[in-house]
């Protein structure tokens, strides 16, 4: 492999970490794909990234179980929907126009339904 593809897969690599810690946080942004991303450029790029990523305390856990059981712990779940429905509902309840509070349910459901549909470790 050149070593400019290898400094690219790093690089975005690192975008999609940054991505996947802010879809923590952020409900509406997808964390496990982009953690998955991450994993995937890092094993071919650079072993040691990797290794780091998947030994962190905060994210490791979480792609390891994604992808050795495609699976959720529960109290994942239980976290993400909670944090999921507060914000939609905050965001709801503080916007005017009512097509953006219909659109905030539709997503909410939305969401709710996908994170369901993984198995429960």
């Amino acid at each position: 492999m050149s070593k400019l593809k290898k400094i690219f897969l790093i690089v975005c690599g690192s975008i999609f970490l940054a991505l996947g810690i802010l879809g923590i946080f952020l409900p509406l942004l997808p964390t496990t794909p982009f953690l998955l991303l991450t994993a995937a450029c890092y094993a071919r790029s650079s072993k040691k990234l990797l290794k780091k990523l998947l030994d962190n305390r905060l994210v490791g856990k979480y792609i390891t179980d994604y992808q050795q059981n495609k699976g959720i712990r529960k109290s994942i779940k239980i976290y993400v929907l909670s944090l999921l429905w507060t914000t939609i509902t905050l965001s709801a309840v503080f916007t005017g126009a009512i097509w953006i509070k219909i659109m905030l349910l539709c997503v909410a459901v939305g969401v709710t339904i996908h994170i369901s549909t993984f198995k429960t470790l």
